[in-house]
């Protein structure tokens, strides 16, 4: 059997993923994350607990938020955002 390799850092799939409509979270250590596109742009969503992002969004505990459009540079910048927000979740900055 063949052992898995992430895509990248985050394990993210590619923009075609998110082109196609569809939703994608996850983590990196304590850092939790939500990756959902809409008219072009990918909607990202950042969270410190270990709960899924209906109770974060409801209990105001979304830590940060930024929006990128749906390309492979977007998918990039998409990839940074995330890895400074996964530096101060860990304290490695």
């Amino acid at each position: 059997m063949e052992e898995h390799k992430p895509r990248n850092a985050f394990d993210i799939p590619k923009t075609f993923y998110f082109q196609s409509g569809n939703t994608h979270t996850g983590s990196r250590g304590r850092l939790r994350y939500r990756v959902e596109p809409a008219d072009g742009v990918l909607h990202i969503a950042v969270w410190r607990q270990d709960i899924c992002y209906e109770l974060a969004q409801e209990r105001g505990i979304i830590a940060a938020a930024a929006e990128y459009p749906v390309s492979e540079e977007g998918f990039q910048q998409m990839l940074d955002f995330l890895q400074q927000e996964y530096e101060k979740t860990e304290g490695t900055t």
